[in-house]
């Protein structure tokens, strides 16, 4: 039987090649940019899994592909921009897999935001700006959120289509900037967080949600506010660690996601913690390793499970004899151009 992934994030993929083959299954990774896993596969064996070559972005091209790989047992969805394809696509196909409905929902930061206001479980509101002048949408931000806010792409990722702003010039020039951005959603705002930035990594099947830990991330200065560093886990004390939990679960049953990974963003306040953002999926970066070292399994077994439509081993098994706590760094290059190398690091 053959497990197929219609793009991956860029780390992780010979975790999964393994957990696959311990399933029983055989990994098939379409792809349009074999690149994006240059390193990844350069770590595994040339047969190790099927890739097929495909414009991800064409729905009906990527639907054919999937037609086309044999005795296709499952569809793993695991990344922000193709969610809701494989959501879809998973369905037409008769494969388990999420409520598409509710993986729309989780992708437009604006929705669970208002969603999440509306229920009491988070205090900052949300306002939309589609559709508005750049005068008519900066007052909307005045009289809605007040400054200092944040201007979001309701469907963005990495960090992109985000502007920090506290004053009324910073807002005006955000606005003109976002106007010639484009954008994969819909421009929005909301109040700026102050305070330290975590991140929740659970797994949930049923509606249960395990919290595995607590990831705790390095910004740089602002304006830019980029992820620079991260280390897993965080030692928070045991009453603050069972209140994320406790808040982090039914945030996810109230968006409506009660199977597989999250990364859920928070900023943790005088009053507790507040949402910056769900992504549906195991972190990003090396987020998933650290999971893999600190817990001591393989964590990708559970995507496994889930994508087959089973509950997790994970869910029920926490480890005896913790592993290590890790931590890992975010190089950003000075200056254009293109990376042939390096020195004085180990690879």
């Amino acid at each position: 039987m053959t497990i197929a992934a219609l793009e991956l994030l860029s780390f992780g993929v010979g975790r999964l090649v393994e957990a696959a083959a311990t399933a029983g299954h055989r990994l098939c990774l379409l792809t349009s940019d074999r690149g994006v896993y240059r390193h990844e596969l350069a770590h595994l064996p040339p047969d190790a899994l099927d890739i097929v070559d495909v414009d991800t972005l064409d729905t009906t091209a990527s639907a054919a592909a999937l037609a086309a790989v044999p005795d296709l047992a499952g569809l793993v969805n695991s990344t922000d921009t193709f969610g809701v394809v494989a959501a879809d696509l998973a369905a037409d196909l008769g494969l388990p897999g999420p409520d598409p409905a509710a993986v729309r929902l989780v992708r437009d930061k604006s929705r669970v935001r208002a969603l999440l206001h509306d229920r009491g479980l988070s205090r900052l509101p949300a306002r939309p700006l589609d559709g508005l002048d750049r005068d008519a949408a900066a007052a909307a931000v005045l009289a809605a959120i007040g400054l200092p806010a944040v201007l979001k792409d309701t469907a963005g990722t990495s960090s992109r289509g985000v502007w920090l702003v506290r004053d009324e010039p910073a807002l005006r020039a955000a606005l003109a900037e976002a106007a010639d951005t484009p954008l994969r959603g819909r421009l929005f705002a909301e109040p700026l967080l102050a305070g330290p930035l975590y991140s929740a990594e659970t797994l949930s099947w049923a509606g249960r949600t395990r919290l595995l830990g607590v990831c705790g991330r390095l910004l740089s200065p602002q304006p830019a506010a980029r992820e620079e560093a991260a280390a897993f886990p965080v030692a928070l004390p045991a009453p603050e660690a069972t209140r994320v939990a406790e808040w982090v679960g039914r945030l996810l049953a109230a968006v409506g996601h009660d199977a597989g990974f999250a990364h859920v963003e928070f900023v943790l306040t005088a009053d507790g913690p507040e949402l910056v953002e769900i992504n549906r999926r195991i972190g990003g970066a090396l987020v998933g390793e650290a999971l893999c070292r600190r817990l001591g399994v393989n964590i990708y077994e559970a995507l496994v499970d889930t994508t087959l439509g089973r509950r997790p081993a994970l869910l029920d098994a926490p480890p005896d004899d913790p592993g290590p706590a890790t931590g890992f760094v975010l190089v950003y290059p000075d200056r254009a151009g293109t990376l042939t190398g390096w020195t004085g690091l180990d690879t």
